[in-house]
């Protein structure tokens, strides 16, 4: 049997289960998930392998209107999800009526590659509520092939995973195949810690947040590693670290959890907190944490 590879692109507004659904597909826990929107910041590749296929998935940034430098950095992984996709899938959840930027909304009714346009979070809805759903998206995606799901529980889940696989076109595998992701450890070691401040700290302080993990030593029984939470005020620094630290070591003991999980290895993780000034609107420091590429 010929070998099918290709690249697959998610997009979307924010909060409509992108990082749900690719998770899905992987199998793995790539992408953070939190109820808060704006939650993925980078274009994550997540890669699924057959033995006559590999599907290349991308996770990319919720579709917003930028207010300031790190967004509108955000907004270009969302561009380049374009320009190298096979197969892009839309998604958009029950009740949505449009994309929140009209030029990326023409760009996918222009598409000349397959769309898949999934109607996600139907586990909160009803037979009459979807089918009207349906009918306006047929109407305004005509171009898409369009599947009612539900990432989080699972339904048509595995039927939209057989449809992309079809829509493959053959080539050689882009990637060794026991990869699973494009980007390296220290990624998904930031990307866990940024999840447990997402869910744990209210108002700006989660979109104020980056995570430099320096340091990162793997022994045969241990992975030891040293982040620093960067934050843009000194009034955000003490939020973060809490009452006596009480804050902090929350966010360190939930995250070390995780990433015992994620390596499948004991954990020992340090936690720091520095204020970097206006990080979110300083192209060097964007540059330094993989927003300019």
């Amino acid at each position: 049997m010929a070998h099918k590879a290709g690249f697959v692109n998610i997009i979307g507004n924010p909060n409509v289960g992108k990082s749900t659904l690719m998770n899905a597909f992987v199998g793995e826990k790539l992408s953070i998930i939190t109820s808060k929107a704006q939650t993925t910041r980078h274009r994550i590749l997540g890669i699924v392998n057959g033995e006559d296929f590999q599907m290349i998935l991308s996770d990319t940034p919720g579709i917003i209107k930028p207010a300031y430098q790190l967004q509108e950095s955000m907004m270009s992984f969302v561009k380049s999800a374009f320009e190298d996709a096979d197969v892009l899938v839309y998604m958009v959840e029950i009740g949505e009526k449009e994309l929140k930027d009209e030029a990326f909304f023409n760009k996918i009714i222009q598409a000349e590659i397959p769309v898949l346009l999934l109607l996600n979070k139907i586990d909160k809805s009803n037979q009459s509520e979807l089918e009207t759903q349906v009918e306006l998206w047929k109407d305004k995606v005509p171009n898409a092939e369009i599947f009612p799901v539900s990432a989080l529980e699972g339904f048509n889940v595995a039927e939209v995973f057989n449809r992309i696989v079809e829509l493959l076109p053959e080539a050689p595998p882009f990637y060794p195949k026991d990869t699973l992701t494009d980007k390296p450890e220290r990624f998904f070691v930031n990307e866990i810690i940024r999840e447990k401040i997402l869910m744990h700290y209210k108002k700006e302080i989660p979109y104020s947040v980056e995570i430099d993990t320096q340091e990162f030593y793997e022994e045969e029984d241990i992975i030891r590693m040293r982040s620093v939470i960067m934050v843009e005020r000194d009034t955000q620094k003490g939020i973060i670290i809490g009452h006596k630290g009480s804050a902090l070591k929350r966010v360190g003991v939930e995250a070390r959890k995780d990433l015992e999980k994620f390596f499948g290895k004991q954990v020992h993780l340090e936690l720091y907190v520095k204020v970097n000034k206006n990080w979110r609107s300083d192209q060097r420091q964007l540059k330094r944490f993989g927003y300019n590429d």
